[in-house]
């Protein structure tokens, strides 16, 4: 009976993790498609706050404070800019000047990026396994460029902001593991968002005034809704949870959906081509996320306290 209830647990939480992928995967389209109405940093703006407070009181109502050691104030700062707020920010402003499955394809160079990070900065072991998976990586953004190789020529600042994107999302996650946190993840997260929200709102203020802004349709707010339940809070908070609970090979799962998600969704909601380079590279960066997590696959699952 205790083995019955483990093994529904089990595949509950990989239920868990294949619906981070999809609702992450599905993100990119939806903040694509708000964006023909609502300015990108303003999308940030609102989410953000919005998400900590929700998140906060998730927090709150599952017992933990919300309080943050005073050694881990700074830390916890660094880590959010580069985890929450480059991140989103860039991804937003790189979809303004890439097609969304592009630039999705891009995004997930992010696992091999961290595994090569985590090697400078922590002193981890960079195995063969990844070394190829980096070099799949690299040779899949290679087949991406050749589908316009004159107009990434021309205008390459679109994939630069993406593969920008890419970089800081690696180094938000190297600096979670450079030390060894007190405050609980959720709560992590919650801090990361109202940093995020602080940083946020004065770009805003500057080059999106909402004076010269109009209020957006129902389809948009709708999508809004989604992006903000979705994929900041219920993303988030399966994800803080999960993660520490169960193998990297499990928690692969939503690393390995989301890409495919943002690609077959962004050609199906948006109208973007798919190519065979599309496809190709698509395929490539699978294998180098695969590849990258594949070391990891053979450690026993983390024990957190409180995840």
């Amino acid at each position: 009976m205790q083995a019955w209830a483990g093994a529904r647990a089990g595949a509950g939480a990989v239920l868990g993790l294949a619906l981070v992928g999809l609702l992450w995967g599905l993100n990119w389209p939806a903040v694509k498609f708000m964006m023909t109405e609502i300015p990108p940093l303003t999308i940030r703006a609102v989410a953000f706050p919005l998400a900590a407070l929700l998140l906060a009181l998730i927090t709150r109502v599952m017992g933990h404070p919300l309080g943050v050691p005073r050694d881990e104030r700074l830390p916890l700062l660094v880590t959010g800019i580069f985890l929450i707020f480059s991140f989103n920010i860039l991804t937003s402003l790189g979809q303004v000047l890439v097609e969304t499955s592009k630039a999705a394809i891009i995004a997930y160079i992010m696992p091999a990026l961290t595994a090569v990070l985590a090697a400078v900065f922590l002193g981890e072991r960079i195995g063969r396994p990844v070394v190829i998976a980096l070099l799949i990586g690299m040779a899949g953004l290679a087949v991406l460029a050749s589908e316009n190789f004159a107009a990434l020529v021309a205008a390459p600042l679109g994939p630069a902001i993406m593969a920008a994107a890419a970089l800081s999302w690696a180094l938000g996650n190297v600096a979670v593991k450079m030390r060894r946190w007190r405050t609980p993840p959720l709560v992590m997260s919650v801090w990361f968002f109202v940093v995020s929200s602080l940083l946020t709102w004065p770009l805003v203020l500057v080059f999106e005034p909402l004076s010269a802004q109009h209020w957006p349709g129902a389809p948009v707010l709708w999508t809004f809704v989604y992006h903000l339940l979705g994929p900041m809070v219920v993303c988030y908070l399966l994800w803080t949870i999960l993660l520490g609970r169960l193998p990297a090979t499990v928690a692969a799962i939503a690393l390995l959906t989301a890409p495919v998600v943002g690609v077959l969704s962004s050609v199906l909601l948006l109208g973007d081509t798919l190519t065979w380079q599309k496809l190709l590279s698509l395929l490539m960066i699978i294998l180098s996320i695969a590849m990258t997590l594949a070391p990891q696959w053979k450690k026993p699952a983390p024990v957190r306290d409180g995840a």
